[in-house]
Protein backbone atom coordinates (compact mmCIF):
# COMPACT_ATOMS: atom_id res chain seq x y z
CA UNK A 1 0.00 0.00 0.00
CA UNK A 2 1.07 3.56 -0.79
CA UNK A 3 -0.38 6.21 1.50
CA UNK A 4 -0.53 9.99 1.33
CA UNK A 5 -0.55 11.07 4.98
CA UNK A 6 -1.82 14.63 5.25
CA UNK A 7 -0.75 16.08 8.58
CA UNK A 8 2.25 15.11 10.70
CA UNK A 9 1.19 16.53 14.04
CA UNK A 10 1.12 14.22 17.04
CA UNK A 11 -1.28 11.65 15.57
CA UNK A 12 0.23 11.80 12.08
CA UNK A 13 3.68 11.20 13.49
CA UNK A 14 2.39 8.25 15.54
CA UNK A 15 0.71 6.74 12.45
CA UNK A 16 4.01 6.82 10.56
CA UNK A 17 5.98 5.37 13.48
CA UNK A 18 3.52 2.52 14.03
CA UNK A 19 3.35 1.68 10.31
CA UNK A 20 7.03 2.06 9.43
CA UNK A 21 8.10 -1.60 9.67
CA UNK A 22 4.88 -3.22 8.48
CA UNK A 23 5.38 -5.45 5.41
CA UNK A 24 2.19 -4.22 3.71
CA UNK A 25 3.41 -0.59 3.62
CA UNK A 26 5.36 0.30 0.48
CA UNK A 27 5.44 4.09 0.86
CA UNK A 28 3.95 6.79 3.08
CA UNK A 29 4.23 10.35 1.80
CA UNK A 30 4.46 12.81 4.71
CA UNK A 31 2.65 16.03 3.79
CA UNK A 32 2.25 19.11 5.96
CA UNK A 33 2.44 22.90 5.67
CA UNK A 34 4.99 23.05 8.51
CA UNK A 35 8.41 22.27 7.03
CA UNK A 36 10.13 22.22 10.42
CA UNK A 37 7.68 19.60 11.63
CA UNK A 38 8.18 17.56 8.45
CA UNK A 39 11.92 17.59 9.04
CA UNK A 40 11.49 16.58 12.70
CA UNK A 41 9.30 13.55 11.88
CA UNK A 42 11.39 12.55 8.85
CA UNK A 43 14.53 12.57 10.99
CA UNK A 44 12.88 10.25 13.52
CA UNK A 45 11.84 7.79 10.80
CA UNK A 46 15.22 7.96 9.04
CA UNK A 47 13.93 6.42 5.79
CA UNK A 48 13.43 9.17 3.18
CA UNK A 49 12.77 6.68 0.38
CA UNK A 50 9.86 5.05 2.19
CA UNK A 51 8.75 8.32 3.85
CA UNK A 52 9.29 11.18 1.36
CA UNK A 53 8.24 14.63 2.56
CA UNK A 54 6.15 17.21 0.73
CA UNK A 55 5.06 20.65 1.85
CA UNK A 56 1.30 20.89 1.42
CA UNK A 57 -1.43 23.36 2.26
CA UNK A 58 -4.47 21.21 3.17
CA UNK A 59 -6.75 23.96 1.85
CA UNK A 60 -5.39 23.45 -1.68
CA UNK A 61 -7.49 20.79 -3.39
CA UNK A 62 -5.47 20.90 -6.62
CA UNK A 63 -2.20 20.37 -4.74
CA UNK A 64 -3.64 17.36 -2.92
CA UNK A 65 -4.84 15.82 -6.19
CA UNK A 66 -1.44 16.41 -7.77
CA UNK A 67 0.43 14.76 -4.89
CA UNK A 68 -1.91 11.76 -4.90
CA UNK A 69 -1.37 11.30 -8.63
CA UNK A 70 2.37 11.98 -8.59
CA UNK A 71 2.91 9.22 -6.04
CA UNK A 72 0.11 6.99 -7.37
CA UNK A 73 -1.15 6.40 -3.84
CA UNK A 74 -3.82 3.90 -2.82
CA UNK A 75 -5.11 5.82 0.18
CA UNK A 76 -5.30 9.40 1.40
CA UNK A 77 -5.07 9.43 5.20
CA UNK A 78 -6.46 12.64 6.67
CA UNK A 79 -4.65 13.48 9.94
CA UNK A 80 -5.34 17.22 10.21
CA UNK A 81 -8.00 19.22 12.04
CA UNK A 82 -11.47 18.52 10.60
CA UNK A 83 -11.88 22.06 9.28
CA UNK A 84 -9.97 20.76 6.23
CA UNK A 85 -12.06 17.60 5.78
CA UNK A 86 -14.29 18.73 2.94
CA UNK A 87 -11.33 19.74 0.79
CA UNK A 88 -9.33 16.56 1.43
CA UNK A 89 -12.41 14.33 1.04
CA UNK A 90 -13.26 15.96 -2.30
CA UNK A 91 -9.63 15.77 -3.45
CA UNK A 92 -9.58 12.02 -2.81
CA UNK A 93 -12.73 11.60 -4.88
CA UNK A 94 -11.30 13.64 -7.73
CA UNK A 95 -8.05 11.64 -7.54
CA UNK A 96 -9.98 8.32 -7.60
CA UNK A 97 -8.21 7.30 -4.40
CA UNK A 98 -9.66 5.72 -1.25
CA UNK A 99 -9.92 7.99 1.77
CA UNK A 100 -9.82 7.66 5.56
CA UNK A 101 -10.20 10.19 8.37
CA UNK A 102 -10.43 10.13 12.16
CA UNK A 103 -12.96 12.95 12.55
CA UNK A 104 -15.78 13.71 10.14
CA UNK A 105 -16.86 16.91 8.38
CA UNK A 106 -18.01 19.57 10.80
CA UNK A 107 -21.49 20.23 12.12
CA UNK A 108 -23.40 23.49 12.25
CA UNK A 109 -25.88 24.03 15.09
CA UNK A 110 -29.56 24.56 14.36
CA UNK A 111 -30.14 28.26 13.71
CA UNK A 112 -33.15 28.73 15.97
CA UNK A 113 -33.23 25.80 18.43
CA UNK A 114 -29.63 24.53 18.80
CA UNK A 115 -30.08 22.69 22.12
CA UNK A 116 -33.03 20.61 20.96
CA UNK A 117 -32.78 20.18 17.20
CA UNK A 118 -29.83 19.19 15.04
CA UNK A 119 -28.67 21.47 12.26
CA UNK A 120 -26.00 20.09 9.96
CA UNK A 121 -24.69 16.98 11.69
CA UNK A 122 -21.15 15.67 11.78
CA UNK A 123 -20.46 13.84 8.53
CA UNK A 124 -23.59 15.05 6.71
CA UNK A 125 -21.44 16.50 3.94
CA UNK A 126 -19.78 13.12 3.42
CA UNK A 127 -22.89 10.94 3.65
CA UNK A 128 -24.71 13.19 1.17
CA UNK A 129 -22.05 12.15 -1.37
CA UNK A 130 -22.05 8.43 -0.54
CA UNK A 131 -23.83 7.39 -3.74
CA UNK A 132 -21.23 9.17 -5.88
CA UNK A 133 -18.40 7.36 -4.07
CA UNK A 134 -20.17 4.04 -4.44
CA UNK A 135 -20.81 4.60 -8.13
CA UNK A 136 -17.12 5.34 -8.66
CA UNK A 137 -16.25 2.19 -6.63
CA UNK A 138 -14.27 4.19 -4.11
CA UNK A 139 -14.20 3.85 -0.33
CA UNK A 140 -14.31 6.72 2.14
CA UNK A 141 -13.87 5.16 5.60
CA UNK A 142 -14.88 7.95 7.95
CA UNK A 143 -14.38 8.26 11.70
CA UNK A 144 -11.60 5.68 12.04
CA UNK A 145 -9.41 6.79 14.94
CA UNK A 146 -9.91 5.64 18.52
CA UNK A 147 -13.12 7.59 19.26
CA UNK A 148 -14.67 7.45 16.74
CA UNK A 149 -13.07 4.33 15.29
CA UNK A 150 -12.03 1.58 17.66
CA UNK A 151 -15.00 2.45 19.89
CA UNK A 152 -17.30 1.77 16.92
CA UNK A 153 -15.57 -1.55 16.22
CA UNK A 154 -16.24 -2.46 19.86
CA UNK A 155 -19.93 -1.64 19.36
CA UNK A 156 -20.14 -3.84 16.28
CA UNK A 157 -18.29 -6.66 18.08
CA UNK A 158 -20.71 -6.45 21.01
CA UNK A 159 -23.68 -6.72 18.66
CA UNK A 160 -22.15 -9.70 16.87
CA UNK A 161 -20.72 -11.63 19.82
CA UNK A 162 -22.10 -10.46 23.17
CA UNK A 163 -25.78 -9.46 22.93
CA UNK A 164 -29.08 -10.67 21.53
CA UNK A 165 -30.70 -7.24 21.93
CA UNK A 166 -29.06 -3.89 22.66
CA UNK A 167 -30.66 -1.04 24.58
CA UNK A 168 -27.91 1.60 24.76
CA UNK A 169 -24.48 2.02 23.22
CA UNK A 170 -22.56 4.70 25.11
CA UNK A 171 -18.97 5.60 24.37
CA UNK A 172 -17.20 6.60 27.60
CA UNK A 173 -13.76 8.22 27.72
CA UNK A 174 -11.78 8.97 30.88
CA UNK A 175 -8.21 9.29 32.11
CA UNK A 176 -5.99 10.20 35.04
CA UNK A 177 -3.34 11.87 32.88
CA UNK A 178 -1.58 14.91 34.27
CA UNK A 179 0.82 17.31 32.53
CA UNK A 180 3.62 18.63 34.72
CA UNK A 181 4.59 22.29 34.55
CA UNK A 182 1.39 23.65 32.96
CA UNK A 183 -1.76 25.09 34.48
CA UNK A 184 -3.66 24.21 31.28
CA UNK A 185 -2.20 21.99 28.57
CA UNK A 186 -4.58 19.83 26.48
CA UNK A 187 -2.97 16.59 25.34
CA UNK A 188 -4.93 16.61 22.08
CA UNK A 189 -5.69 19.25 19.45
CA UNK A 190 -7.30 22.19 21.26
CA UNK A 191 -8.93 23.23 17.97
CA UNK A 192 -10.81 19.93 17.79
CA UNK A 193 -11.47 19.88 21.54
CA UNK A 194 -13.14 23.30 21.42
CA UNK A 195 -15.24 22.23 18.45
CA UNK A 196 -16.59 19.03 19.97
CA UNK A 197 -17.00 20.26 23.55
CA UNK A 198 -18.76 23.58 22.90
CA UNK A 199 -21.10 22.43 20.15
CA UNK A 200 -24.49 21.06 21.24
CA UNK A 201 -24.01 17.35 22.05
CA UNK A 202 -25.97 14.92 19.87
CA UNK A 203 -27.96 11.96 21.21
CA UNK A 204 -29.79 9.33 19.16
CA UNK A 205 -32.92 7.44 20.21
CA UNK A 206 -34.81 4.93 18.11
CA UNK A 207 -38.17 6.64 18.72
CA UNK A 208 -36.88 10.19 18.37
CA UNK A 209 -33.93 10.13 16.00
CA UNK A 210 -31.05 12.57 16.48
CA UNK A 211 -31.51 15.49 18.87
CA UNK A 212 -29.27 17.81 20.88
CA UNK A 213 -28.78 18.95 24.48
CA UNK A 214 -26.86 21.67 26.31
CA UNK A 215 -23.04 21.26 26.39
CA UNK A 216 -21.73 19.30 29.39
CA UNK A 217 -25.19 17.90 30.20
CA UNK A 218 -26.26 14.68 31.98
CA UNK A 219 -23.37 14.34 34.44
CA UNK A 220 -22.63 10.69 35.20
CA UNK A 221 -20.03 8.90 37.32
CA UNK A 222 -18.40 6.07 35.37
CA UNK A 223 -15.76 3.71 36.77
CA UNK A 224 -12.84 3.19 34.40
CA UNK A 225 -10.45 0.21 34.56
CA UNK A 226 -6.70 -0.13 35.11
CA UNK A 227 -6.70 1.93 38.28
CA UNK A 228 -8.21 5.07 36.74
CA UNK A 229 -11.34 4.69 38.83
CA UNK A 230 -14.60 6.70 38.86
CA UNK A 231 -14.62 9.78 36.63
CA UNK A 232 -17.44 12.28 36.10
CA UNK A 233 -18.36 12.27 32.41
CA UNK A 234 -20.67 14.59 30.44
CA UNK A 235 -22.31 14.71 27.02
CA UNK A 236 -20.06 15.91 24.21
CA UNK A 237 -20.71 16.12 20.47
CA UNK A 238 -19.03 13.14 18.81
CA UNK A 239 -19.17 11.10 15.63
CA UNK A 240 -20.11 7.74 17.17
CA UNK A 241 -23.63 9.02 17.79
CA UNK A 242 -24.16 9.69 14.07
CA UNK A 243 -22.35 6.53 12.95
CA UNK A 244 -23.55 3.70 15.21
CA UNK A 245 -27.31 3.90 14.44
CA UNK A 246 -26.67 3.62 10.70
CA UNK A 247 -25.44 0.03 11.06
CA UNK A 248 -26.25 -1.30 14.55
CA UNK A 249 -29.73 -1.99 15.88
CA UNK A 250 -30.18 -0.42 19.32
CA UNK A 251 -32.44 1.96 21.20
CA UNK A 252 -30.07 4.76 22.23
CA UNK A 253 -26.54 6.06 21.47
CA UNK A 254 -24.56 8.56 23.56
CA UNK A 255 -21.02 9.86 23.98
CA UNK A 256 -19.66 11.10 27.31
CA UNK A 257 -16.21 12.46 28.10
CA UNK A 258 -14.40 12.96 31.41
CA UNK A 259 -13.30 16.59 31.13
CA UNK A 260 -13.09 17.76 34.75
CA UNK A 261 -14.35 21.01 36.25
CA UNK A 262 -11.21 23.04 35.47
CA UNK A 263 -11.19 22.04 31.80
CA UNK A 264 -14.91 22.76 31.46
CA UNK A 265 -14.50 26.17 33.09
CA UNK A 266 -11.68 27.09 30.69
CA UNK A 267 -13.84 26.10 27.73
CA UNK A 268 -16.78 28.10 29.06
CA UNK A 269 -14.52 31.13 29.48
CA UNK A 270 -13.24 30.82 25.90
CA UNK A 271 -16.85 30.67 24.73
CA UNK A 272 -17.87 33.68 26.82
CA UNK A 273 -15.01 35.77 25.39
CA UNK A 274 -15.58 34.65 21.81
CA UNK A 275 -12.16 33.01 21.69
CA UNK A 276 -13.69 29.75 20.48
CA UNK A 277 -14.65 31.28 17.13
CA UNK A 278 -13.11 29.85 13.97
CA UNK A 279 -14.23 32.87 11.91
CA UNK A 280 -11.45 35.33 11.13
CA UNK A 281 -11.55 38.84 12.57
CA UNK A 282 -9.45 41.93 11.85
CA UNK A 283 -6.77 42.54 14.49
CA UNK A 284 -4.37 45.45 13.90
CA UNK A 285 -4.49 44.98 10.15
CA UNK A 286 -4.34 41.16 10.14
CA UNK A 287 -7.12 38.62 9.74
CA UNK A 288 -6.93 35.93 12.41
CA UNK A 289 -9.30 33.34 13.85
CA UNK A 290 -9.53 33.60 17.66
CA UNK A 291 -9.43 29.82 17.99
CA UNK A 292 -6.17 29.70 16.03
CA UNK A 293 -4.70 32.23 18.45
CA UNK A 294 -5.72 30.06 21.42
CA UNK A 295 -4.10 27.05 19.76
CA UNK A 296 -0.90 29.01 19.07
CA UNK A 297 -0.67 30.08 22.73
CA UNK A 298 -0.82 26.52 24.05
CA UNK A 299 1.95 23.90 23.96
CA UNK A 300 2.04 21.51 21.01
CA UNK A 301 0.47 18.20 22.20
CA UNK A 302 3.08 16.13 20.35
CA UNK A 303 5.80 17.66 22.55
CA UNK A 304 4.14 17.00 25.91
CA UNK A 305 4.91 13.29 26.24
CA UNK A 306 7.86 13.63 28.61
CA UNK A 307 5.78 15.86 30.91
CA UNK A 308 2.73 13.56 31.03
CA UNK A 309 1.95 10.81 33.52
CA UNK A 310 -1.00 8.48 33.82
CA UNK A 311 -3.33 6.41 31.65
CA UNK A 312 -6.12 7.15 29.21
CA UNK A 313 -9.06 4.83 28.54
CA UNK A 314 -11.31 4.75 25.48
CA UNK A 315 -14.20 2.37 25.31
CA UNK A 316 -17.81 1.48 24.67
CA UNK A 317 -20.45 0.69 27.29
CA UNK A 318 -23.29 -1.50 26.05
CA UNK A 319 -26.50 -2.49 27.82
CA UNK A 320 -29.05 -5.07 26.69
CA UNK A 321 -29.87 -8.73 27.03
CA UNK A 322 -28.13 -12.05 26.34
CA UNK A 323 -29.98 -15.37 26.58
CA UNK A 324 -32.89 -13.55 28.16
CA UNK A 325 -30.79 -12.02 30.94
CA UNK A 326 -29.87 -8.33 31.34
CA UNK A 327 -26.23 -7.52 30.69
CA UNK A 328 -23.92 -4.50 30.77
CA UNK A 329 -20.35 -4.58 29.46
CA UNK A 330 -17.58 -2.09 28.82
CA UNK A 331 -15.15 -2.90 26.01
CA UNK A 332 -12.06 -0.75 26.28
CA UNK A 333 -8.47 0.04 25.42
CA UNK A 334 -6.08 1.62 27.96
CA UNK A 335 -2.87 3.40 27.00
CA UNK A 336 -0.19 4.12 29.61
CA UNK A 337 1.85 7.22 28.81
CA UNK A 338 5.14 5.94 30.25
CA UNK A 339 4.83 2.74 28.19
CA UNK A 340 4.00 4.66 24.99
CA UNK A 341 6.97 6.97 25.44
CA UNK A 342 9.37 4.07 26.09
CA UNK A 343 8.22 1.90 23.20
CA UNK A 344 7.13 4.41 20.54
CA UNK A 345 8.46 7.80 21.59
CA UNK A 346 5.01 9.44 21.43
CA UNK A 347 2.51 10.33 24.14
CA UNK A 348 -0.41 8.07 25.03
CA UNK A 349 -3.33 10.05 23.62
CA UNK A 350 -1.88 10.42 20.12
CA UNK A 351 -0.57 6.84 20.10
CA UNK A 352 -3.96 5.45 21.10
CA UNK A 353 -5.63 7.50 18.36
CA UNK A 354 -3.14 6.37 15.71
CA UNK A 355 -3.13 2.59 16.13
CA UNK A 356 -6.67 2.04 14.82
CA UNK A 357 -6.04 3.72 11.44
CA UNK A 358 -2.86 1.68 10.94
CA UNK A 359 -4.64 -1.60 11.72
CA UNK A 360 -7.31 -0.50 9.23
CA UNK A 361 -4.68 0.19 6.59
CA UNK A 362 -3.48 -3.40 6.96
CA UNK A 363 -7.03 -4.75 6.66
CA UNK A 364 -7.57 -2.71 3.50
CA UNK A 365 -4.18 -3.64 2.08
CA UNK A 366 -4.81 -7.36 2.63
CA UNK A 367 -8.42 -7.26 1.43
CA UNK A 368 -9.92 -8.33 4.77
CA UNK A 369 -11.93 -5.12 4.80
CA UNK A 370 -13.35 -3.82 1.56
CA UNK A 371 -16.30 -1.78 0.42
CA UNK A 372 -17.49 1.16 -1.63
CA UNK A 373 -19.20 4.38 -0.66
CA UNK A 374 -18.99 6.37 2.56
CA UNK A 375 -18.78 3.86 5.40
CA UNK A 376 -18.12 3.95 9.12
CA UNK A 377 -16.19 1.31 11.09
CA UNK A 378 -19.48 -0.41 11.99
CA UNK A 379 -19.97 -1.42 8.36
CA UNK A 380 -17.17 -4.00 8.57
CA UNK A 381 -16.66 -7.34 10.29
CA UNK A 382 -15.06 -6.51 13.66
CA UNK A 383 -13.31 -9.85 14.14
CA UNK A 384 -10.28 -9.28 11.85
CA UNK A 385 -9.68 -5.92 13.53
CA UNK A 386 -9.94 -7.35 17.04
CA UNK A 387 -7.64 -10.23 16.05
CA UNK A 388 -4.92 -7.77 14.99
CA UNK A 389 -5.05 -5.57 18.08
CA UNK A 390 -2.61 -7.64 20.19
CA UNK A 391 -0.15 -7.78 17.29
CA UNK A 392 -0.02 -3.97 17.38
CA UNK A 393 0.69 -3.81 21.15
CA UNK A 394 -2.92 -2.67 21.43
CA UNK A 395 -4.64 -4.99 23.94
CA UNK A 396 -8.31 -4.66 24.76
CA UNK A 397 -10.39 -5.60 27.78
CA UNK A 398 -13.99 -6.32 28.67
CA UNK A 399 -15.63 -5.56 32.01
CA UNK A 400 -19.01 -6.59 33.32
CA UNK A 401 -20.71 -3.44 34.66
CA UNK A 402 -23.68 -2.46 36.81
CA UNK A 403 -25.61 0.71 37.62
CA UNK A 404 -25.59 1.72 41.28
CA UNK A 405 -26.77 4.75 43.25
CA UNK A 406 -23.23 6.15 42.86
CA UNK A 407 -23.00 5.64 39.11
CA UNK A 408 -21.89 2.95 36.68
CA UNK A 409 -19.43 0.60 38.35
CA UNK A 410 -17.26 -2.40 37.48
CA UNK A 411 -18.56 -5.81 38.57
CA UNK A 412 -15.75 -7.92 37.07
CA UNK A 413 -12.58 -6.54 35.50
CA UNK A 414 -11.48 -9.25 33.11
CA UNK A 415 -7.98 -9.78 31.79
CA UNK A 416 -7.17 -8.06 28.53
CA UNK A 417 -7.46 -10.03 25.31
Amino acid sequence: MKVLLIGVGGVGEAIAIIAQDKPWLKKMVLADYNTARLKEVSTKLNDPKKFPVERLDARNKKAIVKLARDYNVDLIMNAVDPVFNETIFDAAYKSRVNYMDMAMTLSRPHKFDPFVKTGVKLGDYQFERAAKWEKKELLALVGMGIEPGVADVFARYAEKQLFDEIDEIGVRDGSNIEVRGYTFAPNFSIWTTIEECLNPPVIWEAKRGWYTTEPFSELESFEFPAGIGPVDVVNVEHEEVVLVPRWIKCKRVTFKYGLGDRFINVLKTLKMLGLDSKEKILVKGSLVAPRDVVAACLPEPSHLGDKMTGKTCAGTWITGTKDGQPRQVYLYQVADNDWCMRHYGVQAVVWQTAVGPVITMELLATGKWEGHGVLGPEAFDPDPFMDLMPQYDFPWGINEMKQTKDGIRIVTEKSKE
